[in-house]
C-alpha cells in the first residue's frame, strides 16, 4: 500500500497556539508623570480544527504533512492594546473521517457531512494586561497574566468511506466484476486471490435519473476479523455504508455456509454491523442452468433476499439493482439510519492492535518533538494569577 495514492490512514502531530501573555506597561506621556498602568490583554492561542470537505477522496494530502501547527497568540501591548490572535488552523478531511488519540487509542471524534467542525486542540487564552487590576488601594499594579499554555496531542486520522452498498465477499467471489459492470469505476480484476487491495467506489446508475454508491473493499477471509488477510485493515470501510451485499459464488459446495462465515466476521469485527440491512448475491450464475438454480433456493438462508447474477452476462443486474434500491429505501433500513448515521458509536482502539496496525503502516510508535519557537526569554516579567 506504501505506493498506492489511496491512503486511508495517517498519523500527524498537532499542537494548538498559547495565548499571548498581558503588558506590564505603565503610561508615560507629557504633562501626565503619572498616567498609570495601561498594559493591554495577550491575543488567544489558535485552534486546530478537523472539518469535513467533500473535495477529498482520500487523506493523501496529509500524507507528508505531518505536524500541524496553529499561529501563538500575539503579547499585549501598551495603551491597552490587545495582542493579534493566534490563526486557527484547519485540517481538510474527507467526509467520513474519524480522529483517535495516536498515544491510547482513544475515540475522539468524526466527521460525516460537507463543512462539519469539530475543534481538536483549543487554543490557550491570553493573559490580562495589568490595566485590569487596577484598584483604588492598587493604583499602579506591575504585574500581568501569562497566556495559556498551548495543546499538543498525536492523532491518528482514519477514513471510512461514505457508501449506499458496501460488498461483502471472499476474494474472487466477483466484486470487482460486478462494481465494473454497474458503474464506469474500472477496479481490478484478475484470477487470483486478493486481486483487489483498496477499496474503490462506484455510482450505479438508475431508473429516472437516480442513482447510489456502491464500494468494493478487498475480500475478507475467515479470521480477518482477528487480523488474517486484508480485512483488519478495511472492514472498517463497510460500517457506514446503508445496506450491505453479501457475494457468495454460484458453484461454491455450501452457499449459506459461507454466507454465515461472512456474517460472523463482521459481528465479531462490530456487532452493530448486524443491525444493516442485508442482501445476498449468488454470483457467477453463467456457470449454473436453470434447474440447478431452482436445487439451490431451498438451501439459501430464508432471512435475506436473494439474487441470482452474473456480471459477465449482465443476468440479473437490472434484478439484483431493483433489490438494493428497495432495501435501501425501506421503512426499516431508513429507521436504521436515522438511529446509526448520525450518533453512530465508535469504538476506541485496542492499544496492542493500534500500534501493530501503526507498525505495519511505516509509522513510528513513538515521536519526538522539539519546537524552538516555544522557548522564549520571560525572565524579565512578573505575573499575577488572581486564583492565588
Amino acid at each position: 500500500m506504501a505506493e498506492s495514492n489511496f491512503v486511508d490512514y495517517v498519523k500527524i502531530y498537532c499542537r494548538s497556539g498559547r495565548g499571548g501573555r498581558g503588558s506590564t506597561h505603565m503610561h508615560r506621556a507629557k504633562y501626565m508623570p503619572k498616567g498609570g498602568p495601561d498594559g493591554g490583554n495577550g491575543g488567544n492561542g489558535g485552534s486546530v480544527i478537523l472539518r469535513a470537505n467533500r473535495n477529498y477522496w482520500t487523506l493523501l494530502h496529509l500524507k507528508y504533512e505531518r505536524h500541524i501547527h496553529a499561529e501563538h497568540g500575539e503579547n499585549g501591548g501598551k495603551n491597552k492594546a490587545t495582542g493579534r490572535k493566534g490563526a486557527d488552523k484547519y485540517i481538510e478531511v474527507p467526509c467520513g473521517t474519524v480522529a483517535y488519540n495516536a498515544e491510547t487509542g482513544e475515540y475522539l471524534c468524526d466527521v460525516t457531512y460537507d463543512g462539519q467542525e469539530v475543534v481538536l486542540l483549543k487554543g490557550g487564552r491570553g493573559g490580562l494586561g495589568n490595566f485590569n487590576f487596577c484598584t483604588p488601594t492598587n493604583q499602579a499594579p506591575r504585574y500581568a497574566q501569562p497566556g495559556e499554555p498551548m495543546q499538543e496531542m498525536t492523532i491518528v486520522l482514519e477514513l471510512k468511506l461514505l457508501a449506499d452498498v458496501g460488498l461483502v465477499g471472499f476474494p474472487n467471489a466477483g466484486k470487482s466484476t460486478l462494481v465494473n459492470a454497474l458503474s464506469s469505476a474500472k477496479p481490478k480484476i484478475g484470477n487470483y486471490p486478493f486481486t483487489t487491495l483498496q477499496p474503490s467506489l462506484g455510482i450505479v446508475s438508475y431508473r429516472d435519473s437516480k442513482s447510489f454508491v456502491i464500494a468494493d473493499i478487498p475480500g475478507i477471509i475467515e479470521g480477518a476479523s482477528q487480523g488474517k488477510g486484508l480485512g483488519l485493515r478495511f472492514l472498517r470501510h463497510i460500517e457506514r455504508n446503508s445496506l450491505l451485499l453479501f457475494m457468495v459464488p454460484g458453484d461454491t459446495n455450501d452457499i449459506k455456509h459461507e454466507y454465515d462465515i461472512l456474517l460472523n466476521e463482521l459481528a465479531t469485527f462490530n456487532p452493530e454491523l448486524l443491525d444493516k440491512g442485508r442482501v445476498l448475491a449468488v454470483t457467477k450464475c453463467d456457470l449454473l442452468d436453470d434447474e440447478l438454480m431452482e436445487m439451490l433456493k431451498p438451501t439459501l438462508p430464508e432471512d435475506v433476499p436473494v439474487v441470482f447474477i452474473s456480471a459477465v452476462t449482465g443476468f440479473g443486474l437490472t434484478e439484483l439493482k431493483d433489490v438494493l434500491w428497495r432495501e435501501m429505501n425501506s421503512e426499516s433500513n431508513k429507521l436504521a439510519a436515522i438511529t446509526t448515521t448520525e450518533n453512530i458509536a465508535h469504538k476506541s482502539k485496542d492499544f496492542s492492535r493500534f500500534h501493530k496496525e501503526m507498525e505495519e503502516e511505516g509509522e513510528a510508535v513513538e515521536f519526538e518533538y522539539i519546537d524552538e519557537d516555544d522557548i522564549e526569554d520571560m525572565d524579565d516579567v512578573e505575573y499575577y494569577d488572581p486564583e492565588d
